[in-house]
């Protein structure tokens, strides 16, 4: 029998997250002012609405949140973030590699504190969630593993 775990809402929360890298492999990161993952570090994104296709939710997220136009390109990875609690969702996070239409970060205040453009090299010293982490250091392996992939880890790789 399974035990069903209290969540704020009664349904998986599935989310779109581009890793915007340019060609200098700089990546965008944004402080969160807002909960998931306040003041933490994290990669544009958001929630997909019903009805709303992957990539067009991404768009509008990179827009809302960062103020740039997106080429969004191949599924590189997702990761379930599952912390049961009245203050929290079941979340699956795709994570989309995407190109830039521009450098100029315009960031929303209503939910990023600040959005930088990240050189590969210094990534390591910013506080983010094990799933950015983990998602980053895919593509520049030097970030490292932070811990061993756990049950949030959903091993899926697209072919």
């Amino acid at each position: 029998m399974t035990k069903h775990l209290a969540y704020r809402k009664p349904h998986i929360v599935t989310s779109v997250v581009a890793v915007i890298v340019d060609g200098a492999d700089r990546v965008v990161l944004t402080r969160r002012c807002v909960p998931p993952f306040l003041d933490q570090w994290v990669m544009p994104g958001g929630k997909i609405g019903l009805g709303e296709p992957m990539r067009s939710a991404l768009r509008r997220e990179v827009r809302e949140e960062v103020g740039i136009d997106v080429v969004v390109g191949e599924l590189i990875d997702t990761f379930e973030h599952v912390t049961p609690g009245a203050d929290n969702d079941h979340h699956v996070i795709l994570y989309f590699r995407c190109g830039p239409s521009r450098a100029e970060l315009t960031p929303n205040p209503a939910e990023v504190a600040e959005a930088l453009w990240v050189p590969r090299g210094e990534l390591a010293g910013y506080a983010m969630p094990e799933g950015t982490r983990h998602v980053l250091a895919g593509l520049f392996p030097e970030l490292g593993a932070t811990g061993p992939a756990g049950p949030e880890r959903t091993g899926w790789r697209p072919p």
